[in-house]
């Protein structure tokens, strides 16, 4: 959860409709709510994108139950500090923050409900991830682990945004 701000979500589903002069279908974008198969280092995680600052606000709040590999990934436009705490999340998380180039730096665990900023001590950090407390230790995923920048590029596509300028870059 953003600092001065909160965070959670729920589940969704794509959608599509007919459409267009030639008649050739129309995708619509996914929902807020739709998780994408993300993996960090080996391991798939089920992730939910916020993009926006309304989406980043809510983050996971009121979140009481996460699958056991789903989280949420947090894009920021730059490499900035990043710092989260838990408003009226009652879920207990672990937060990893990565690099540009989707290279793990720090990990830190969230205690529900816990208002005190988590601040990373990197200060060009662009993504953010969300995973129930224990997911990156209990995956063997520690520092130097690969956020897939393809898969993230592909499920910000499907959001209908455009990866480019939201400054990803695909590796």
């Amino acid at each position: 959860m953003l600092a001065g701000l909160a965070a959670g979500c729920e589940g969704g589903e794509r959608a599509a409709v007919a459409g267009g002069v030639s008649g050739a279908a129309v995708v619509t974008p996914d929902a807020a709510e739709t998780f994408y198969a993300i993996k960090i280092g080996e391991t798939t995680a089920r992730l939910q994108l916020a993009l926006n600052l309304r989406e980043m606000q809510r983050g996971l709040m009121g979140r009481t139950h996460l699958g056991a590999d789903e989280g949420m990934v947090f894009i920021y436009g730059e490499p900035q500090q990043m710092s989260f705490w838990m408003r009226n999340t009652p879920t207990a998380l672990d937060i990893g923050f990565f690099d540009a180039e989707g290279v793990l730096k720090e990990v830190y665990p969230l205690y529900p409900y816990d208002e005190t900023p988590v601040q990373s001590r990197g200060t060009a950090l662009k993504y953010a991830v969300e995973m129930n407390q224990g997911w990156f230790k209990a995956n063997g995923l520690r520092t130097g682990a690969r956020l897939d920048l393809r898969a993230l590029a592909d499920a910000v596509r499907r959001r209908g945004q455009n990866p480019a300028d939201m400054a990803i870059t695909e590796r």
